[in-house]
């Protein structure tokens, strides 16, 4: 999250400060650049591993970091994320040479195993996942918001800019995702693994845009987000809620085009790593300020170098999925990186090393082949390849160079992984290495299983036999064990739901097993209706809404019998509808109500159905067979027991 000391913008007069010093900034990086100040003798790598932390007996996320920090003030490398629910460790940047990547694996394991002891003090565990599956909407409310100066202001600031009257998500895929919330903390569905390559000034531009080429294979190889809130969307769902969650623009009547602050880019890079910061800084309103003390311009004329600060604020709030990065060397030098921002965290420490040696070999190889890849590929094939990646993963076809349509097994097989083995044998990386971690990617390519298709099929499965609820649950513990394990996703056996032994639904709450796939009718429909659809799709209970989606009735097949029982003694022509026969205030549940307190409830009135209400509106129902479900499921754990 880069600069932690920083704040919103509070007058006019210091926006227009933050904003000169900006403009500073870049004239400072444009001399920098133009007296060969950056470091270009030494290449280096590093990353960050993004996790969530849920709790070993319901497998939600755990709202503990600020509390595992506090014992963890002896490892700087461990820091917070925007929600109570996440950490992030940064990786020691190291010589991309020799036994770099089995040194990244081993201290990334190292790093999170001592993460692990601190929560097994709280009953929890770490989970590596592009997005938990067991995440519930309420999870992302402001309350879990990391208690941090700068996460305040950047919600704030975020918030601020919103055109619109909320964040909306818009996602389909098997199924979709159609839902608003009140604040951008959707954004901490999202947990990453960052790779960091540093690279000269005279080959940024090159290797930014073979960067931007590479993007949709990375994707579709590395996928591992297919599920949102119960809901299978897309293979790597993460580019889609990263962009809609941070996204303040508002459907309009007219057609101007404006870009989202998560963004592939507008076109390739030419000139140098400056035209990216001053697209940015052209088309995005400073949302953040700090205290700006240095004077950078006046620096590099001294000849000392800049932190540049502004520069690095703005960027931090500009989201390109790959983003450049100025930093400081150990030597006093400054450099250059290209973030790779696209790569989901997990499923095992293994798996994500496999996938930075693969982005960083096909990086280096393709360097050595093309000067010029804009050449071989248009940019909107390009961008058209990261969208399809995200939506269909290893199941993509790309339009590859000269418009050559491949599928993306083929691709990585035939082309990018020769690729990738050249540039790690160039960068002179050991040859054991090079074999462990990118076997594990033509594996994966040739079994087409990826972390995203080991959760679809398994979750696919469950469904027809457990709640929704259950069957994220034993996905959830299921990738616990794996990772432990530390062996790769493509020899992963699929979840079942008789895998898991631990699950306390006591304190579920409703909206996480109640049916959202209703079927209503109207006050004014004839009860005939009703009886045939509830005979069709065999349901016993049928909400009854207005025209706003809000409840106000409920028809019971107790009710409709009785009708039909002395329908005969009615007059032919007389027309019955469901005003006439439904209960007018039904027993309600909202989202929040707990499983406990439904089944209390429905004892108490002798009920066996609670509609599920937020504020007015039906959001779901809950029936006595969702508890017979839960109850058959405890019961054989505890016969298996």
């Amino acid at each position: 999250m880069g600069f932690q000391k920083v704040n919103t913008l509070d007058s006019n007069q210091e926006m227009q400060r933050f904003v000169r010093s900006l403009l500073d900034d870049v004239k400072a990086f444009e001399y920098m650049l133009e007296q060969n100040w950056f470091e270009s003798d030494i290449t280096r790598i590093g990353a960050e591993q993004e996790m969530v932390l849920v709790d070993n007996k319901t497998y939600k996320p755990a709202t503990i970091n600020m509390a595992v920090m506090e014992q963890m003030t002896d490892y700087p490398w461990c820091v917070t994320e925007l929600a109570k629910f996440n950490l992030e460790t940064n990786l020691s940047p190291r010589e991309f040479v020799g036994t770099c990547l089995s040194e990244m694996e081993e201290e990334n394991r190292h790093y999170l195993s001592l993460i692990q002891k601190v929560l097994d003090q709280f009953d929890a565990s770490i989970v590596l996942c592009g997005i938990l599956p067991t995440l519930r909407k309420h999870d992302l409310e402001m309350h879990n918001l990391t208690p941090r100066d700068r996460y305040f202001a950047l919600m704030a600031a975020i918030q601020k800019h919103l055109l619109g009257t909320s964040f909306e998500l818009r996602v389909e895929g098997v199924d979709e995702l159609l839902v608003k919330h009140d604040s951008p903390l959707l954004e901490a569905c999202n947990t990453s693994f960052q790779v960091h390559l540093q690279v000269s000034p005279s080959e940024f531009v090159k290797m930014y845009n073979i960067a931007q080429t590479l993007t949709g294979p990375m994707i579709a190889i590395s996928a591992n987000s297919p599920l949102v809130f119960g809901r299978r969307l897309w293979h790597e769902s993460r580019i889609a809620l990263f962009q809609q969650s941070l996204d303040t623009r508002t459907a309009h009547d007219h057609m101007r085009e404006r870009l989202p602050r998560v963004n592939f880019g507008s076109g390739w890079l030419s000139g140098d790593i400056t035209q990216i910061y001053k697209e940015d800084i052209s088309r995005f309103r400073v949302l953040l300020a700090g205290g700006i003390e240095e004077d950078s311009l006046q620096m590099v004329h001294d000849g000392k170098v800049p932190k540049l600060k502004a520069l690095q604020i703005h960027n931090s709030t500009v989201y390109r999925w790959n983003r450049p990065c100025y930093g400081i060397s150990p030597n006093g030098k400054p450099h250059l990186r290209i973030e790779n921002r696209v790569i989901p965290a997990g499923p095992t420490v293994v798996d994500s090393t496999a996938n930075a040696a693969f982005w960083l070999g096909a990086m280096i190889g393709m360097g050595l082949h093309y000067e010029d890849i804009t050449q071989q590929i248009g940019f909107v094939d390009a961008r058209d390849n990261f969208l399809k990646a995200a939506k269909f993963g290893i199941d993509t076809t790309f339009s590859w160079f000269k418009d050559h349509k491949v599928p993306v097994t083929e691709l990585i097989i035939k082309e990018l992984l020769p690729l990738a083995k050249e540039g790690l044998k160039h960068r002179k990386v050991k040859p054991a290495d090079i074999s462990k971690y990118l076997d594990i990617i033509e594996s994966r390519a040739r079994d087409h299983r990826t972390g995203a298709r080991w959760a679809l099929r398994s979750y696919t499965a469950m469904k027809t036999q457990v709640t929704n609820d259950e069957a994220m649950v034993c996905l959830t513990a299921a990738m616990i064990k794996h990772q432990k394990d530390n062996v790769p996703v493509h020899t992963w056996n699929e979840a079942k739901a008789t895998d898991l032994e631990n699950w306390t639904p006591s304190k579920l709450k409703v909206e996480e097993f109640m049916s959202t796939d209703l079927f209503t009718v109207q006050k004014d429909d004839v009860i005939e209706l009703v009886a045939e659809i509830m005979d069709w799709r065999r349901i016993r209970y049928m909400p009854v809404e207005n025209n706003k989606g809000e409840l106000v009735g409920l028809v019971s097949s107790r009710v409709l019998l009785r009708y039909f029982s002395k329908k005969a003694r009615l007059a032919p022509e007389e027309v019955c509808t469901v005003k006439d026969l439904m209960i007018e205030k039904p027993i309600t549940a909202t989202p929040e109500t707990t499983i406990m307190e439904a089944m209390q409830k429905m004892r108490t009135h002798k009920i066996g159905c609670l509609p599920v209400v937020k504020g007015k509106e039906l959001v779901g129902i809950i029936t006595e067979m969702d508890f017979l479900r839960i109850t058959n499921r405890l019961m054989e754990r505890l016969e298996g027991r």
